[in-house]
């Protein structure tokens, strides 16, 4: 069978997908309607109607897991974490989780305290460290769990390249020395490139990923604020996606204008690189929808001018109607305050056709909301290597009591399991 697996932030566990040979669809929750051309109708902006509602995560009951469609089923492949954020498949099928959590400074605890933000966080400092998963008979459970590299900042993005692996932390990209089948790497890495981490380091997550012949490597870095309210003096280098050489050298912008992309991941049977973007707060319950997109070199998505193409910003309106005018617009609506994080495309042979050929979202889910959104993995069907459908739910059943605002865990990586 093959495998989607998933990561829950904060919930301590990891989640295997199964398919059997039948399915059926939900759909997702639809923040701003679609008319029959496919153009998001989007509704008008309003900063006095920012609403908040924070979940609480309560952990999963013993028994308990998400739902998904008919004919899959849902079993516990690993747990015991401390806050996993993101999953890398390594070249040999080993399973690197990486466990990292936003460190907040003593105002804002406090603040996240007073707030209930706090409740949807995991207390403490960063776990900062990279495990290994290894099942080597092939039977859905991992025999071999090992610390494989420690001492990280913040870490998010994992990528092996040949005899390196290069690790992502919120201030640099840092290459180790590698060789096929290590349980931990014991020699010290290297930083390769710098990234701008200081101040408020609001979206903290690194991604990386390569291109098909290992030559270039992508690094995503979200902005340090929601809208540019620091200064954009403080932005550069941020909200964009970098391109770099194996090095480290060579940087340019491969894009820009991405409030906080996060996930990264290619179209099968194409060259598109794909990311799915975290949009921004304040604007009302239904804006901004976050979004996945494929990415366009030296492309500009809109942040913090405009949004979803030409719709400027009101905090910012008439700062830059040149950026403004050649802002994209994004492929897919993910929902608004979805959090949509983690994405990976689906290449195997053993899902229903329904789920057989797409992207899959972890959708970590909304705080700047009156209503809980997000919280599940979504799905959005690819035909020739593009949407060709609305995307839809896939798993769902985090949120435990949504008038109380508890969720039993908040999803993020997504991974395509490396077995048949």
């Amino acid at each position: 069978m093959k495998k989607l697996l998933y990561f829950l932030a904060i919930a301590p566990l990891a989640i295997a997908c199964n398919s059997n040979n039948s399915s059926q669809t939900s759909p997702a929750d639809s923040l701003a309607t679609v008319d029959s051309t496919q153009k998001l109708n989007l509704p008008a902006p309003d900063t006095n109607a920012a609403k908040t509602k924070f979940s609480k995560v309560i952990g999963w009951p013993e028994g308990k897991t998400p739902i998904a469609p008919a004919g899959f089923t849902v079993t516990k492949y690993a747990a015991g974490f401390k806050s996993p954020r993101n999953i890398y498949v390594a070249p040999n099928g080993d399973i690197l989780v990486v466990l990292s959590n936003s460190e907040r400074s003593t105002k804002d605890k406090v603040v996240g305290a007073i707030t209930g933000k706090s409740k949807s966080e995991v207390a403490g400092e960063s776990a900062n460290t990279v495990v290994l998963l290894r099942d080597a008979n092939k039977d859905g459970i991992p025999e071999l769990k090992s610390n494989f590299i420690t001492g990280l900042n913040q870490p998010y993005g994992v990528l092996i390249i040949g005899n390196a692996v290069y690790v992502a932390n919120t201030d640099g990209v840092v290459m180790y020395p590698y060789k096929t089948g290590d349980t931990k790497v014991t020699a010290a890495g290297k930083q390769i490139l710098s990234l701008p981490a200081g101040g408020y380091n609001n979206h903290w997550t690194r991604n990386l990923i390569a291109n098909a012949d290992n030559s270039k490597i992508f690094v995503a870095v979200g902005s340090g604020s929601n809208a540019g309210e620091n200064g954009m003096e403080n932005e550069v280098r941020r909200a964009n996606i970098l391109e770099i050489n194996p090095d480290g050298t060579g940087e340019k912008i491969y894009a820009s204008g991405l409030r906080n992309p996060v996930g990264l991941a290619w179209a099968p049977g194409t060259s598109t690189l794909w990311t799915a973007v975290n949009e921004r707060d304040g604007l009302g319950d239904n804006l901004v929808p976050d979004y996945i997109t494929s990415v366009k070199q030296g492309g500009f998505y809109g942040w913090p001018y405009s949004y979803y193409g030409q719709n400027e910003d009101p905090r910012l309106k008439g700062l830059k109607p040149e950026l403004v005018a050649k802002a994209i617009v994004p492929d897919v609506s993910a929902g608004a305050h979805t959090a949509s994080l983690g994405l990976a495309f689906y290449n195997g042979e053993k899902f229903p056709a329904p789920f057989k050929s797409g992207a899959y979202i972890g959708q970590h889910g909304s705080w700047n909301r009156s209503e809980l959104s997000g919280y599940k993995v979504a799905f959005v069907p690819f035909s020739n290597g593009k949407p060709s459908g609305k995307l839809e739910d896939f798993l769902t059943g985090f949120i435990a009591d949504a008038d109380k605002g508890e969720v039993y865990g908040r999803p993020v990586g997504v991974a395509v399991a490396p077995d048949g």
